[in-house]
């Protein structure tokens, strides 16, 4: 990998991190999922007026509207209510072995017993995570692994995808995400232009935040790398997301820590890892970097 991708994608995992600090103090003020839709209008309207789709292209926006806007950001923006930066940012990261499993089922994908072995320890970090006093309620874990699922699965669309500018695919996929998320706001959540009017800059922060910085520039980078890299590539990286939020919650947030909080998330990260990073290829990588770039696509 060049290193100027790397560090984009050491900025990538850095932004998504800080973002749970951001929608933390944007839900002390705005309800969860009319802060959902706040953040898709934003990028939609950044954006959408600048860029074209072709019909082609239409149905996996469409998808990728209910899978990534609803099923991701708005079970998560829900979840990360109840709970703490850290622990959302450490259950959704099950969204890496999530789509490995998924890859196996519907792409048909081979998994070796040691990516098995890895998913394993994920599944059992989760069950210590449940005990912990930060996981108020066994629903709060369920949307959770949901928004993780809809993480998962979106990245598998968007590697079948037409060749799709990242910033039209970002923008789009936020105007496809309005309508149900909307409508969901409105039949589960009052009041929500009095908190939008009211809010301070910590509402508006964390929409603004999470539209501009996590959803347009991140985003974008993010699906340009899976252009370019190999999938199994490039996830191992988003293992330092949870890292980082972790340290941001205690530091910026004063979130607690506690037995289960620790060795729950060692397991998430340490099983995710075991999965997803193939040591063999990484020391082709390091050895044959030519080979490497040649295989890429570069």
């Amino acid at each position: 990998m060049a290193v100027r991708h790397f560090f984009l994608i050491l900025l990538v995992v850095s932004i998504w991190a800080f973002n749970n600090v951001a929608v933390k103090w944007g839900l002390l003020e705005i309800p969860p999922l009319f802060l959902t839709l706040m953040r898709f209008v934003v990028v939609a309207v950044l954006l959408v007026p600048f860029t074209r789709i072709t019909r082609r292209q239409l149905p996996y926006l469409l998808t990728l509207g209910f899978t990534f806007g609803f099923m991701h950001f708005s079970l998560l923006f829900v979840g990360m209510k109840y709970t703490d930066a850290g622990t959302g940012a450490v259950i959704v990261q099950m969204g890496t072995p999530i789509a490995m499993v998924l890859a196996m089922v519907v792409l048909q994908e081979r998994l070796k017993p040691v990516q098995l072995f890895g998913i394993a320890i994920s599944l059992s970090g989760v069950a210590v995570l449940s005990g912990s006093p930060t996981i108020p309620a066994w629903w709060v874990l369920c949307l959770l692994l949901c928004s993780a699922s809809g993480w998962a699965i979106s990245n598998l669309v968007v590697k079948k995808t037409p060749a799709i500018h990242p910033l039209a695919m970002t923008g789009w996929m936020a105007l496809f995400a309005i309508p149900i998320v909307g409508l969901t706001s409105l039949s589960q959540e009052t009041h929500q232009l009095y908190a939008l009017s009211h809010a301070s800059w910590r509402g508006w922060f964390g929409i603004l935040y999470s539209a501009i910085f996590s959803s347009i520039i991140a985003y974008s980078l993010w699906y340009g790398m899976l252009r370019t890299y190999n999938i199994n590539l490039i996830m191992p990286y988003s293992l330092l997301t949870p890292v980082f939020s972790v340290i941001m919650g205690v530091v910026i947030l004063g979130d607690s820590m506690n037995q289960f909080k620790i060795c729950g998330s060692l397991l998430v990260m340490l099983g995710t890892a075991i999965a997803v990073i193939n040591l063999r290829s990484l020391k082709m990588h390091a050895r044959f970097p030519r080979l490497r770039r040649g295989r890429s696509g570069r």
